[in-house]
């Protein structure tokens, strides 16, 4: 069996992407890995996040999920890092005081965001194969049959 992808060249340039071979080359190689028996790819994740995010929409497996979560916390930890410099720059150079507080609270909230996926990664891995991600049914609370006619002796 012989598969083959092709993208336009003229599809970069006409929505403002790069075409250095994104998920479809991903996919092509996932396709063929599976096809074929191969082991899965174990390329170490790339840091920028345009690339990660390429990957992040072939990755199939548990394993690979969890790694690009890891590699999000990991870049979100830079970015809070980024960020301290610059608070520290607009204190410095007398900015107006908010654009520090402003810099501080987004440096808290990536370092939040980065704590959770830490914690909630590992669940990505744990997961029994063949699981289908997305809502759990709750459990429904059984309500009572009630007749909407009313006796035989009371109808109008």
């Amino acid at each position: 069996m012989i598969v083959s992808f092709h993208v336009r060249p003229q599809a970069a340039a006409e929505f403002g992407h790069r075409s250095r071979g994104g998920p479809v080359t991903a996919f092509a190689a996932s396709l063929h890995a599976h096809l074929f028996g191969l082991p899965a790819d174990t390329d170490p994740l790339p840091a920028a996040l345009d690339a990660l995010l390429q990957h992040a929409h072939s990755a199939t497996s548990p394993q690979q999920q969890t790694a690009i979560l890891r590699q999000v916390a990991e870049q979100l930890r830079n970015a809070a890092e980024i960020l301290r410099d610059y608070q520290y720059t607009a204190q410095w150079e007398h900015l107006p005081l908010d654009v520090a507080e402003q810099l501080r609270q987004a440096r808290a909230q990536a370092q939040q965001i980065a704590q959770t996926l830490d914690q909630v990664a590992p669940a990505f891995s744990s997961r029994p194969t063949g699981a289908v991600p997305g809502p759990q049914p709750r459990a429904s609370a059984v309500v009572p049959a009630t007749s909407s006619t009313p006796p035989v002796g009371h109808r109008r």
